[in-house]
């Protein structure tokens, strides 16, 4: 992992390269290009510039992939400096430094969740896109500098069938005991419409069941090995036919690539979503570890990339980055493997299962947002000391591990204390978000409350020069706030509540669809804020009378202006935030508010911490072990279950 010195030593060593070059140029008696036309007066300048030229050109050909892969992460390190306001890294040590590797992503995000891998890891990746994504302008484009590859998949290409269907009975099959169900068809042309290999996905389900035999227009059988991921539908419910695709061509891109010494980036999930847990994964990743364990004897380290966001389809909002440990196909299973039917299908689900564990290790998994929101308070009351990234995501798997467990304890009815305190915990957070405060902000109130005559008389001194720096700081910020960033962003919040209606409509697997609105945003951005910039230079041309040089240097100064502006706005509006819990203190009912939350924190703070002393015990290793390998844990836990069923 490289250090915070040496990425400053780095970052000084090219300040000087640059201000070096700056002052090779500006001084004509130590500028070597000008000292050797001076030596060669027969040589003219346009021949060197030409030159320079032709060999540029042929650098960039040679290396283009390489030389456009390394634009688009600087534009992209751009791109998440202005979008998020804090991006963290954990386990950056677990990522190979050579060699093949499959990077395995949870997808939260959309299109950002390559971007937020691409700018965080220090290797080339090339991901595996859908070939609808791929096919999409400026996403197509950004996809194909990076070297991607489209995968053609089949819920893009899903259509409706004739009828409904009622899955009948369960037979056992002959196919080395692949289990099948029995479909019966209501006005279904099975015969005309499906074929052996292609999938039946009820009407609202988000998992396919493979078709192994076809008996005629209203009777087929389908692989139910699935099954148990599938609610049974006990009326005849309408379904959409996913056609079987030859993904032949993709797999032999993907294993060149990897023989090659390439990396692969994957989200297995298959498509992206705004769940609060992983969907069941593709089996994808687990063909391509054992094919190139089988083609070409290579054991690929599996590394799993969780992506944690907080506030993720809002502007400047946080994610943190986990890398956790790689895991790898089991080589003594390549003969099953080899082997096809059945004995394929069950080492494909052994490593699909592994790969889910690693997963789950590098996330925050919880039932439902409400619960996520309530575990993330829980741990800042619970300890409420300075944390580094690694600290905060360990504790906060801590506990929403801990709460499923003793939800499992309990058989799912938590007694009463349990109840009240998880209910206070909510409350407190509810009042947090009414009075617009966060819960850093409560122990100053504390303070404040306990100030001498002489504290307040100092605080009220300062007050006026804080509200004085914030006022400033809007001010700077208002003029290219209001013409560089504003248009657009308000184009982009309307454009991505479209587009996030649009993909809602056609997902199976959404709640909110929350997970395509930043993407949407900064794809818009990528395209109207140069859009403006040229539009304010034609403006400048037209209604003005400055020279070129003039126009050109204030049309390359729109991006500094435009990021100042989103800078300076934000630390207005922290400014303002940490100024809040004073201003509303002018209401009565809000200052009253504002006064007992201290003492509602400091209670909540002391019964949680009984709370945990007292049922940690029967937590086991979470309480007990300070250190947890996260991926051998959701292993063990999974394997109880799976011994309880």
């Amino acid at each position: 992992m490289t250090s915070p010195a040496r990425t400053r030593n780095d970052f000084a060593k090219t300040q000087l390269v640059v201000f070096y070059v700056i002052l090779l140029l500006a001084i004509d008696s130590i500028n070597p290009v000008k000292i050797f036309l001076h030596v060669f007066p027969n040589i003219q300048p346009w021949q060197v510039a030409l030159t320079s030229v032709v060999l540029m050109t042929y650098v960039f050909i040679s290396e283009m992939k390489q030389m456009l892969y390394f634009g688009v992460k600087i534009f992209f390190h751009s791109i998440l400096s202005i979008f998020f306001r804090e991006v963290s890294i954990v386990g950056k040590q677990n990522i190979p430094h050579y060699g093949p590797v499959i990077f395995t992503g949870n997808h939260a995000n959309q299109f950002i969740d390559s971007v937020v891998m691409l700018c965080t890891c220090q290797r080339t990746i090339s991901y595996l896109i859908a070939e609808k994504s791929y096919n999409r302008r400026i996403i197509g484009d950004i996809a194909w500098a990076m070297g991607a590859v489209p995968v053609k998949r089949a819920q893009d290409a899903a259509r409706t069938g004739s009828g409904k269907i009622v899955l009948e009975k369960e037979v056992s099959g002959t196919d080395d005991e692949m289990i099948c169900i029995v479909v019966n068809g209501h006005g279904t042309k099975f015969l005309s419409q499906v074929k052996v290999k292609d999938k039946i996905r009820f009407a609202g389900a988000s998992i396919g069941l493979k078709v192994v035999s076809i008996e005629s227009d209203t009777l087929l059988k389908v692989d139910g090995s699935t099954l148990e991921q599938v609610e049974w539908p006990s009326d005849p419910i309408s379904y959409d036919i996913l056609h079987w695709i030859d993904q032949k061509v993709v797999y032999e891109k993907v294993l060149s690539k990897l023989a090659s010494g390439g990396t692969i980036g994957i989200f297995p999930e298959g498509g992206s979503h705004d769940r609060t847990d992983l969907l069941p994964l593709k089996v994808g990743v687990a063909l391509i570890a054992y094919s190139a364990l089988e083609k070409d004897g290579l054991s690929i380290p599996i590394v799993p990339v969780g992506l944690n966001y907080f506030r993720g389809h809002r502007f400047r909002g946080r994610v943190t980055v986990e890398y956790g440990k790689p895991i790898y196909a089991d080589p003594t299973k390549l003969s099953d493997f080899v082997k096809g039917g059945e004995a394929k299908r069950q080492v494909c689900n052994e490593v699909l299962e592994r790969i889910t564990d690693s997963m789950r290790s590098v996330i925050i998994s919880a039932p439902d947002y409400q619960t996520l929101k309530l575990i993330h308070t829980a741990r800042r009351l619970y300890r409420s000391k300075y944390m580094s990234s690694w600290e905060k995501q360990d504790l906060s798997r801590r506990f929403a591990e801990g709460y499923k467990r003793l939800l499992t304890i309990v058989n799912g009815n938590p007694p009463k204390e349990w109840l009240q305190l998880q209910t206070r915990i909510q409350d407190y957070q509810k009042e947090l978000d009414d009075l617009g405060i966060r819960d850093y902000q409560v122990p100053s109130l504390l303070e404040e409350k306990d100030e001498t005559s002489g504290d307040v008389a100092l605080r009220e001194m300062r007050l006026p020069f804080r509200i004085a720096e914030t006022m400033l700081l809007l001010l700077v910020s208002a003029l290219p706030a209001l013409f560089l960033n504003l248009p657009v962003g308000i184009i982009a919040r309307y454009w991505a509540l479209h587009r996030r209606e649009k993909a809602l409509a056609a997902s199976k697997v959404k709640i909110k669809g929350m997970d395509v609105m930043l993407s949407e945003k900064v794809i818009l951005c990528i395209v109207l804020v140069p859009s403006l910039w040229v539009f304010y230079g034609v403006l400048l041309y037209l209604f003005t009378d400055w020279d070129w040089p003039t126009i050109a240097l204030a049309f390359w100064c729109f991006p500094l202006f435009s990021y100042m502006g989103i800078v300076t706005t934000e630390a207005g509006m922290v400014d303002l935030k940490d100024l809040k819990p004073i201003l509303i203190r002018i209401f009565p009912s809000t200052r009253r508010r504002l006064l007992a939350l201290p003492d509602i924190r400091r209670e909540l703070q002391k019964d949680l911490r009984e709370f945990v002393r007292a049922i940690g015990p029967s937590l086991g290793e979470l309480y007990t072990d300070k250190t947890l390998n996260w991926a051998d844990f959701q292993q063990t836990l999974r394997q109880e279950k799976e011994k309880s069923m």
